[in-house]
């Protein structure tokens, strides 16, 4: 399994749960020449916007650590340009962004399966960020 089918692997068990959390998905891998966003879901009248690391059980770098201030800046920016050019809720002032990290521990021998799912809700904010996409 290569590192893409791992990521694909990852983004399906958190999907899951996130629906399972009463989330509606409504995009996944959204990408711009200035970023992607994994996961992006509707609960209640807030949109996250969802990054997922999947990572081997006992990796050196956990799947929180690998998103970095730079990583964290291009979510953000791909967030902003989503809610301004993309989806229409946010125009009505109806919708409160939040950016949450999702890690995901595979198995590290034979087929990979997840062992573990860990959301971080609030993970980072866009405080003192400013973007123009």
């Amino acid at each position: 399994m290569d590192k893409r089918e791992k990521g694909i692997l990852g983004e399906d068990a958190v999907c899951a749960r996130l629906v399972e959390r009463g989330h509606r998905i409504i995009e996944r891998n959204f990408r711009k020449s200035f970023g992607e966003i994994d996961i992006i879901s509707q609960i209640d009248n807030i949109i996250v916007f969802t990054e997922v690391k999947t990572r081997q059980a006992n990796s050196m770098v956990g799947g929180l650590e690998a998103v970095t201030v730079s990583k964290q800046r291009k979510i953000i920016r791909t967030a902003d340009h989503y809610l301004c050019n993309v989806y229409p809720g946010i125009q009505n002032k109806t919708l409160f962004p939040r950016y949450d990290i999702a890690e995901v521990t595979i198995t590290r021998t034979g087929t990979p399966t997840v062992e573990r799912i860990d959301i971080y809700e609030n993970a980072f904010t866009a405080d003192g960020i400013y973007t123009l996409y």
